[in-house]
């Protein structure tokens, strides 16, 4: 039935429950989108653009607030993740897509080991402080502690499989492998960094018959 139909709204990025997520909204059809949403107090999906596409797998925004509205219709919203979803079919009567969808959550909201966890963390923590990020401690005790440690990742194809994934263990495992790769990396290139701006030089030693 049309009323039970989701907007969606394509976007080069993944959203993951819980995160917060700033759209200016410019397009006619998704002033209509928001506009609608807004109005009704209702969700509507954002999903993963791709060069052919949609994935089929997204997750749903609530429009928190709107920070400011132009003249010419025009929006700064801000909105927050709520629930992942899986496409079925997609209608396209309206200037927006829409689809029926199937909603769902974790099989297993059991966070597994302590110890994966305060990897988990510990990377999260350091990766936000060397890539100046400003984050607050996150606490091991919060439902899907998992999406909120993502968080700090710009990696789409990992998000995207997290976004999927029904076992938050698995998901915290997963994670706490992701941000460590990615501390790794990120700890290289300020390593190199460094090299680059010595010239390529590294301390100067004496030679050792002098």
């Amino acid at each position: 039935m049309q009323h039970s139909l989701l907007p969606l709204f394509p976007l080069p990025l993944v959203l993951l429950p819980g995160k917060a997520l700033p759209l200016h909204i410019f397009e006619e059809r998704y002033k209509e989108m928001i506009s609608e949403a807004w109005a009704a107090q209702a969700e509507f999906g954002v999903v993963q653009a791709l060069a052919d596409g949609i994935v089929r797998t997204g997750c749903t925004a609530r429009v928190d607030s709107i920070i400011k509205r132009y003249e010419d219709g025009k929006m700064d919203i801000l909105t927050v993740g709520v629930r992942r979803f899986v496409i079925g079919e997609v209608d396209t009567e309206r200037s927006f897509l829409r689809a029926n969808v199937t909603f769902f959550d974790d099989d297993d909201p059991d966070p597994g080991e302590a110890r994966t966890r305060h990897r988990a963390i510990e990377a999260f923590s350091e990766y936000a402080r060397q890539t100046g990020r400003e984050t607050g401690a996150p606490d091991e005790e919060q439902p899907r502690l998992s999406f909120v440690l993502a968080g700090v990742s710009d990696d789409l194809d990992f998000l995207q499989e997290l976004l999927g994934m029904q076992s938050e263990a698995e998901r915290i495992g997963k994670v706490a492998g992701h941000l460590e790769t990615l501390l790794t990396r990120q700890q290289l290139r300020t390593a190199m960094r460094k090299v680059a701006a010595s010239n390529g030089h590294g301390p100067h030693k004496r030679d050792q018959n002098g």
